[in-house]
């Protein structure tokens, strides 16, 4: 009720909500700069003889030289990062070699698969603040060493009283089957989705449509002999041509143990990458003569049963549009992440999403999930995608371990 008073005070004073959100202010976060790693499959792919902290001083070197701003305007770093306890040491070291001055701040980020879209939601609010001026966003996953499975089962007075809290414990894998049993979503269409986003990003990669978000990465990998051989990066290495529903009908159950239809070839991948944006307040970056790309207009989160975390999506996305007044139909694009094509078919039919603008360019099952990362690669990918098709808005969304969903909103504004 509260929300639904805000946001009808909010259209009788700005008028359309669609209006308010596209019109164009001094004060508008907005996106000056937004690339991306290859993805890489872990512990076999291109990244897997990387360090963390090499992938984020790469990542971070190409925005500074990429953006060409003096690097002391930027004032603080915070990137998203799941599987690596001593990520905020490693950032701050990346950030340092990469050019950036001891002037600005670094710091890691931890809400599950959102990190990098909360990590982008705490540079825009901090711009909004006041606090800083120039901020960069973004999440670094290197899966190869490490997801984020529980070492040892929770304190018993903590699960003895709360089946909730006992739910917190189960794995991913066991949350989707949960989601598949529940509401009756079968293995036939989970593969039939899985198809499908294997062949939009084989398609979309044959036409080129990831470079203009890739930048490529020097890195070194061990070859059989066990010597190290230097390689530069351009693709993504997890989309796999030819992929039929048929075909991922014959892989075998990856989870027995907890259901019969989530399986390695419906699943998100495995994976290594990172992603970035810059931020600044659009006076800024007329000031400083950047491109504006996109307006940050806002985030949410949500929290629902942590055993059907998967379906996040359906409490974040529809609490953020009510809370800027608009409907699913005044979205260009949908980026939700498919960590199972369980959570991504029930989302997109519960929410009545368009399956043609939701992930066009593939996701994560095709091109795989590095935790931290997915939050500000989907911006990357889906805003490359708007340029593309000189569509506007943007929706983010993904399902958080442990029972949440969170959502953001931006605009395009190379149109």
């Amino acid at each position: 009720m509260a929300v639904e008073r805000v946001t009808s005070i909010f259209k009788h004073l700005s008028g359309s909500p669609i209006n308010h959100i596209t019109s164009k202010n001094a004060d508008d976060i907005v996106i000056t700069l937004a690339v991306r790693t290859p993805l890489t499959k872990a512990k076999k792919g291109s990244f897997k003889d990387t360090t963390l902290e090499y992938m984020m001083y790469a990542l971070l070197k190409e925005v500074k030289e990429r953006a060409g701003i003096d690097p002391s305007l930027v004032e603080d770093i915070e990137c998203g990062n799941v599987s690596d306890g001593k990520a905020s040491y490693k950032l701050r070291a990346a950030a340092l070699a990469a050019g950036f001055p001891n002037t600005a701040g670094a710091v890691s980020v931890n809400r599950f698969c959102s990190s990098g879209l909360k990590a982008t939601a705490d540079i825009a609010n901090a711009i909004a603040a006041g606090n800083i001026q120039v901020g960069i966003a973004m999440g670094a996953e290197l899966m190869s060493i490490g997801g984020d499975a529980l070492e040892k089962p929770f304190d018993e007075e903590v699960t003895k009283n709360s089946q909730e809290s006992l739910d917190c414990m189960q794995p991913m894998g066991w949350t989707s089957e949960n989601v598949s049993r529940d509401f009756g979503i079968t293995r036939e269409e989970m593969d039939k989705f899985a198809a499908e986003s294997f062949q939009r990003a084989e398609r979309t990669q044959k036409e080129g449509g990831f470079e203009d978000e890739i930048v490529p990465i020097k890195t070194r990998v061990k070859n059989q002999e066990g010597e190290f051989e230097e390689v530069i990066l351009t693709r993504d290495e997890g989309i796999r041509p030819g992929t039929t529903a048929e075909g991922l009908g014959k892989i075998r159950v990856a989870f027995p143990q907890w259901g019969p239809t989530t399986t390695g070839g419906n699943a998100s991948q495995v994976t290594d990458g990172a992603a970035a944006l810059l931020l600044m307040k659009r006076s800024t970056a007329m000031a400083l003569g950047q491109p504006i790309l996109a307006k940050y207009v806002a985030s949410t989160v949500a929290g629902l049963a942590p055993r059907i975390m998967g379906i996040g999506p359906t409490v974040a996305i529809p609490k953020l549009l009510t809370q800027l007044g608009i409907s699913i139909q005044d979205v260009d694009v949908v980026e939700l992440n498919e960590a199972f094509a369980s959570m991504a078919v029930y989302c997109r039919d519960k929410l009545g999403l368009d399956w043609k603008k939701m992930n066009p360019k593939g996701g994560a099952i095709a091109l795989g999930h590095p935790l931290g990362a997915t939050g500000t690669r989907q911006v990357v990918t889906g805003l490359s995608e708007l340029r593309r098709t000189k569509g506007r808005i943007l929706l983010t969304s993904m399902c958080i371990g442990t029972g949440m969903g969170m959502a953001g909103l931006f605009v395009n504004e190379q149109v």
